[in-house]
């Protein structure tokens, strides 16, 4: 299995990106799939997740109202598109994803078995 997170860059606090993550190697609409994300000096977080089908989603409540998450099953992709960026936002964001038969735990990152490499978003105020 290989997830390979792009999209990551500097944006002005306001702006907005648009992260992909796209997946290899599995049984794609099988796994749910997560974004978490890691500041410097700080645990990673859970960001936001959505289920193998696409039709639940859920989100961290520090992003809510301005990330989305979204997959394509054809194209076994993952997005996050977050918009109104904040400089707390920055850090180095990971997909991952979710085994079926998992406990449903989506905000823990134990319940994730496989990680991409992050991709650093920066918002500069």
């Amino acid at each position: 299995v290989q997830l390979q997170a792009s999209g990551g860059g500097l944006v002005q606090a306001g702006g907005s990106l648009r992260l992909s993550c796209a997946a290899s190697g599995l049984i794609f609409s099988s796994y749910g799939m997560g974004w978490f994300r890691q500041a410097p000096g700080k645990e990673r977080e859970f960001v936001a997740a959505i289920s193998g089908s696409g039709g639940s989603t859920y989100y961290a409540d520090s992003v809510k109202g301005r990330f989305s998450i979204s997959r394509d099953n054809a194209k076994k992709m993952v997005y996050l598109q977050m918009n109104s960026l904040k400089p707390e936002d920055t850090a180095v964001y990971y997909c991952a994803a979710d085994p079926p038969g998992g406990r449903g735990s989506f905000y823990s990152t134990d319940e994730y078995a496989f990680w991409g490499q992050g991709t650093l978003v920066t918002v500069s105020s």
